[in-house]
């Protein structure tokens, strides 16, 4: 299936949370969203958000078929993926999201559940939208749990303005909340475990709260962890007239900004997958003698056997968020 491999776009999964708005209809006009779309899961290798090939001889098939079927191509040698590891989301942030943690890898081994650390990127933040990401020095479990009994949360919490341009790594067993205003790209790990620790008393249109996992949460905070920061837009690298920025390294992911204003080859000698996010702009990438175009919001991924392709701007500009495949170490 090696002459089948190409750079692979998929069927947007949508998620129509209370808390969603319209923003990723509007903004990129889609056609197919649910009234409230708080999310698009954009690549996902989850039974309950699975993504599909929408794109050339393998359209139909799922991301699951395609890690069974041709893990080699997909990942690397040398890799033993038994499902595809990153999960790549848009979500739309009307309202706030709840007071949530998601385990470190140590922690999920402890309550068998999903490891989740992951990032944020700001593509869009309306005036005052702000992020919560992790608690104020020196806040201990006696404190934060007392703050869940006297609904007083937020004042623990670390609060952080945010705009367009922005981003964020959060690790696993960091308390957080996305802000109302805010529209962002999140990288994570493949996980859906959310332990929901205080949801500003919000209750559902038949009057129902949403589940807490307090008990949960509480074991699976970092209590001693530092305070995340926002990374803001610096110096960047110039490559033949583009720019390039990482923005995130870590063992799960590396993601990168790339400001285009010509061709920008891209090499793969670590054999791992590649995604690319078009954050404004179109662009159109060449590989393997075929050509793909990307307008604004869409996500494309290309398989580890793809080793060059090329990203060039169309009508002069375009910047993207590049993710890749960690580097396996020894």
């Amino acid at each position: 299936m090696i002459e089948n491999v190409y750079p692979l776009q998929f069927v947007p999964v949508y998620k129509d949370y209370i808390w969603g708005g319209n923003r990723i209809e509007t903004l990129y006009k889609r056609s197919s969203c649910p009234e409230i779309c708080a999310e698009s899961w954009e690549i996902s290798d989850r039974h309950d958000g699975m993504s599909v090939v929408a794109n050339g001889v393998l359209s139909g098939a799922s991301l699951h078929q395609i890690v069974e079927t041709m893990p080699d191509e997909l990942f690397g040698p040398d890799r033993h993926e038994t499902a595809f590891p990153l999960i790549v989301k848009i979500i739309d942030a009307k309202q706030r999201l709840s007071v949530q943690v998601h385990p470190d890898d140590k922690t999920a081994k402890v309550l068998n559940a999903e490891a989740k650390t992951e990032m944020w990127y700001i593509l869009s933040a309306k005036p005052g939208a702000k992020l919560f990401a992790g608690l104020k020095e020196n806040t201990t479990e006696k404190d934060f749990t007392r703050s869940l009994k006297e609904n007083s949360v937020e004042q623990l919490l670390n609060s952080i303005p945010v705009h367009e341009g922005d981003s964020i790594y959060i690790p696993g067993g960091t308390v957080h909340a996305i802000g109302e205003g805010c529209l962002i790209l999140e990288v994570q790990q493949n996980s859906n475990t959310t332990y929901r620790v205080y949801d500003w008393n919000r209750v559902d249109k038949n009057g129902n709260s949403r589940e807490l996992h307090i008990k949960e949460a509480l074991q699976t905070i970092n209590w001693t962890a530092g305070n995340c920061s926002v990374k803001r837009i610096g110096d960047m690298i110039n490559s033949k007239g583009n720019q390039v920025q990482i923005i995130v390294s870590s063992p799960y992911f590396t993601t990168s900004r790339l400001e285009l204003r010509a061709r920008e080859v891209l090499k793969n000698p670590c054999h791992g997958f590649s995604i690319i996010f078009t954050v404004k702009g179109s662009l159109a990438i060449e590989a393997n003698g075929l050509k793909q175009i990307l307008s604004s919001g869409q996500t494309c991924l290309l398989p580890a056997i793809i080793s060059e392709y090329s990203l060039i701007p169309i009508d002069s500009k375009a910047s993207a968020i590049h993710i890749n495949q960690p580097v396996i170490t020894a």
